[in-house]
């Protein structure tokens, strides 16, 4: 068996959570020994797992059903996570999924991160059969390690004594921006960095005036290499995530795998995460005020332990063994 991994805006995409769902799919097909390429040219391949949505992408889907070959294809996005993301976008969701339901229909099966984004698909009626696979978590990567912290805290100019709090994500209303900034500016006793970006060509005017807010306690450090998140995992005090939906949210999973205390949003996506148990949710900014001085000031039970074992069933050699499993099962016509 041969597998063509085929994702248009590659280098785009790659600096994305999609671009981080594509190298946990190139080392599952490593791990579990399936030959594959990323050649788009190729014609020898057997399954084509199609990870974006755009025209060139509906092209190789159309072309590899001519040719007699299996298609698979990734639906990382909904058309719930497509708004709030950029100027418009509201208004051109329900456009946007119907090419998406156009896309998705042309695979043989679909696979989406979590059973929430799996319920969301069987609502949009693809007549498809659709299996929820984790993303994966390289929990060998992302490891507590006090050294890499201290280095974070260096590298950043933050003091031993220093509150840190931290981000992850595009500039995106979607993500939780405005709730990060409006943190900032309510709790100037601690720090806050949010890590990742976007161009803000096409942002609304609220998403760039906050990203260009001036706070003493604000950093927005932009992209930076794993590497450097992990230290960050590992030296800040808190992670946030405000994020107003997802279809699965990696950066949550890099979080509890690194034990750091974890503040995130109360909506349905996360229900296998347990407030109180596995990490704290918010809905209002009053309580992610309230909970992030609780946090911080150890009010509130430490939940890491708990947080770790759950991301544990996500770990990406099982979650890779999961698809290895479901392209033998594409393959054989199952």
């Amino acid at each position: 068996m041969k597998v063509l991994l085929y994702t248009e805006f590659a280098k785009l995409n790659g600096k994305s959570g999609l671009g981080k769902a594509i190298q946990h799919q190139m080392k599952a097909l490593e791990d579990n020994k399936i030959e594959y390429t990323t050649d788009p040219k190729c014609k020898d391949y057997d399954i084509i797992h199609i990870n974006f949505y755009g025209p060139k992408s509906y092209y190789m889907a159309k072309k590899a059903r001519k040719l007699g070959k299996k298609v698979i294809y990734h639906a990382h996005s909904t058309e719930e996570d497509f708004r709030n993301s950029f100027i418009f976008s509201n208004q051109i969701a329900p456009l946007f999924k119907k090419w998406i339901c156009k896309c998705y229909r042309l695979g043989d099966h679909i696979v989406t991160p979590t059973e929430y984004s799996k319920k969301l698909l069987e609502n949009y009626h693809l007549n498809r059969p659709i299996t929820a696979i984790s993303n994966g978590i390289d929990m060998s990567f992302f490891e507590r390690n006090e050294e890499n912290g201290k280095k974070f805290r260096r590298d950043f100019g933050y003091q031993e004594t220093d509150k840190v709090i931290m981000g992850v994500g595009l500039y995106l209303e979607r993500k939780g921006i405005l709730t990060f900034v409006e943190l900032a500016k309510r709790l100037p006793q601690y720090k806050f960095i949010w890590f990742g970006y976007s161009p803000l060509t096409f942002s609304p005017r609220k998403i760039k005036k906050a990203v260009r807010t001036k706070l003493d306690n604000l950093v927005f450090a932009g992209y930076v290499e794993p590497s450097v998140l992990r230290g960050a995992y590992s030296g800040a005090d808190l992670y946030i995530f405000p994020t107003l939906e997802e279809t699965e949210g990696i950066p949550i999973l890099e979080a509890l795998t690194e034990k750091i205390p974890t503040l995130i949003s109360d909506i349905p996506i996360f229900e296998f995460l347990k407030d109180g148990k596995h990490v704290y949710k918010a809905k209002t900014i009053e309580e992610y005020e309230e909970k992030t001085k609780a946090i911080i000031e150890g009010k509130l039970p430490n939940l890491t332990e708990e947080g770790y074992k759950m991301v544990a069933e996500r770990e990406i050699k099982r979650a890779g063994k999961q698809l290895a499993d479901l392209y033998y099962q594409v393959l054989d016509g199952k």
